[in-house]
């Protein structure tokens, strides 16, 4: 009777070991999709679904109201392509205003640097020679008058009269003498300097303005695709960068950020093999490789909103890959999967 007892326990407590290992086996095997290898274990994560270059939302750099919104969701840009234009009446009065100054100081500075206009000058000669010619009668006159007086044909008063005429004759070419000199002389190097000075500021107020209006135009940072457009035209922006216009992300490659908890972070490394799925596409992988693993522990960036969800522990931020030519929604969360060879 004891040996039929000993006998029944030990297999009763054999069976329970074994009934233990299955069920180590089956719950270290859970995470992985049907069919998978038995000799393979899986860490199981949420992630979430990005651009491999991130997404990047675009603003304007100036506050304004948006004259024009040039693309739609879906749309492929390039780098440097106009996605957005704020209205710029006033910048490009400013520019135009800006212009016209450096115009002006430029021809002021020619003018310096050149000397006189040669309309000056001719001005300046043709009055000397007129009162060359003026100060040659005036001068004849006298002279006249002075054989008169001496032959006591006119009154001393008269010959006074035409010396007083040859005086101011004479004083007027001095003069006119005087003016084309300095029409004809050279001008002075602080004049030239201060010229010098007016451009470049000029210059400094035109380049400014050019920028303000460049700042108008608002440019795709990246190639990529337009994953959500958040205003239309006529609507007003900031420039703290608080009302961005679009989003944009390279859509071509993919990655998802995996949120590892912290009692895996020792199973994971750069090259682990791993994959996605998500609920609408059933039981399709989408395929990829560990290639960043977080430095430090942080919060969940991803709820699964289960009600057996713990929020209260942290993980290690992991970036998986996809495999190039496999597409899917940016932004949607994934159920991760990264293989662990036992």
């Amino acid at each position: 009777m004891k040996k039929t007892l000993a006998v029944v326990t030990i297999l009763a407590a054999g069976g329970a070991l074994a009934a233990a290992l299955a069920n180590r086996e089956a719950v270290q095997a859970a995470p992985a999709p049907a069919g998978a290898d038995a000799r393979r274990a899986f860490i199981a994560a949420a992630g979430r679904v990005e651009p491999l270059g991130e997404e990047v939302k675009v603003s304007a750099e100036m506050d304004g109201k948006l004259a024009q919104v040039l693309v739609e969701e879906g749309d492929r840009v390039k780098h440097g392509q106009t996605i957005a234009v704020l209205s710029s009446n006033d910048f490009a009065a400013r520019v135009g205003l800006a212009e016209a100054t450096l115009r002006e100081r430029e021809a002021q500075e020619e003018r310096l640097m050149n000397g006189a206009r040669d309309e000056d000058k001719r001005e300046a000669e043709a009055l000397l020679r007129e009162a060359e010619a003026q100060l040659s009668v005036a001068q004849a006159e006298r002279e006249r008058r002075r054989g008169l007086l001496e032959r006591g044909a006119v009154s001393r008063s008269e010959y006074d009269f035409s010396s007083r005429d040859f005086e101011m004759a004479r004083a007027r070419v001095e003069a006119q003498r005087e003016r084309l000199n300095v029409v004809r002389a050279q001008t002075r190097v602080e004049d030239l300097k201060r010229a010098a000075a007016e451009v470049a500021r000029a210059r400094a107020a035109l380049a400014e303005a050019r920028a303000m209006l460049e700042k108008t135009v608002i440019r795709a940072p990246l190639d990529g695709r337009v994953l959500r457009r958040y205003r239309k035209t006529g609507e007003t922006v900031s420039g703290k960068g608080d009302t961005p216009i679009v989003s944009l992300g390279d859509v071509e490659k993919l990655r998802v950020r995996v949120d590892v908890d912290e009692s895996d972070v020792a199973k994971v490394w750069v090259g682990q093999p791993a994959w996605v799925t998500a609920g609408a596409y059933g039981d399709q992988r989408f395929t990829g490789r560990v290639v960043r693993i977080g430095q430090a522990l942080g919060r969940k960036n991803v709820r699964t909103d289960e009600p057996s969800e713990r929020v209260d522990t942290k993980i290690l931020e992991t970036l998986v890959e996809l495999d190039a030519g496999q597409r899917l929604p940016v932004g949607l969360r994934v159920d991760a999967f990264l293989e662990v060879r036992k």
